[in-house]
């Protein structure tokens, strides 16, 4: 009896943390979505512009002076994404050539000091550019460029890409920290640990799998 019991209610235990689990998959999916579609338009955005500025050039000898300018703020705010994207996607560089040999509770102590870190990191660099900012409003500074733009417009946009990493950032660092200190180190050390090549090589396939689905052939 009680052994049955007991299975009844690990069976009873699994639906209720499955949907939290799907839950908290589906809001990173949906912010992953967020992300990759503005960081995707920013650069499409940046196509048409150069495509103009290239015809132009070519068929009216007239120059837009400006392509540069924008491809240089289209990379500042890329890269704020791309931040945000690899740390959701565990794509940030991490030198893991012992990581595999320690024992898990090792493991998850070196995950969560490194997702820590990481918060850390972007916070710090959230309050280092909001002090960038307030000199651009100080002096109103513009470009140096034939478009003199105002240098706030551009760098709204980036301090922004900054403040999201960080609360990225940051919400991670709490969760390894509720993971850590409540034992759940078999969580902690699924969604915290570096990507293995095992994981990177069935990501490529799975995309693969969508690419040629998406064509028309079977994957």
């Amino acid at each position: 009896m009680s052994s049955r019991a007991d299975s009844t209610d690990m069976l009873g235990a699994r639906p209720l943390e499955a949907p939290a689990a799907a839950a908290g998959a589906s809001t990173r999916e949906r912010i992953e979505g967020l992300l990759g579609t503005v960081f995707g338009l920013v650069f499409l955005a940046l196509a048409f512009v150069v495509t103009v500025e290239t015809l132009a050039r070519k068929l009216f000898n007239v120059s837009l002076q400006g392509a540069d300018e924008l491809g240089g703020y289209a990379l500042a705010v890329g890269c704020t994404i791309a931040f945000s994207l690899a740390l959701m996607g565990r794509n940030h560089i991490r030198v893991d050539v012992f990581h595999e040999m320690f024992p898990p509770r090792v493991q998850g102590w070196l995950n969560w000091i490194s997702i820590v870190s990481m918060a850390a990191f972007g916070i710090f660099i959230a309050v280092v550019a909001f002090k960038v900012i307030g000199d651009t409003l100080q002096y109103r500074s513009t470009a140096p460029t034939p478009w003199q733009t105002p240098l706030i417009w551009p760098q709204s946009v980036w301090y922004a890409g900054l403040v999201v990493f960080a609360l990225v950032a940051t919400g991670y660092a709490l969760r390894a920290t509720a993971l850590l200190f409540g034992g759940d180190l078999a969580a902690l050390n699924r969604d915290f640990h570096p990507k293995s090549t095992k994981e990177e090589l069935k990501a490529e396939l799975d995309d693969l799998s969508a690419r040629q689905g998406a064509g028309g052939r079977a994957p």
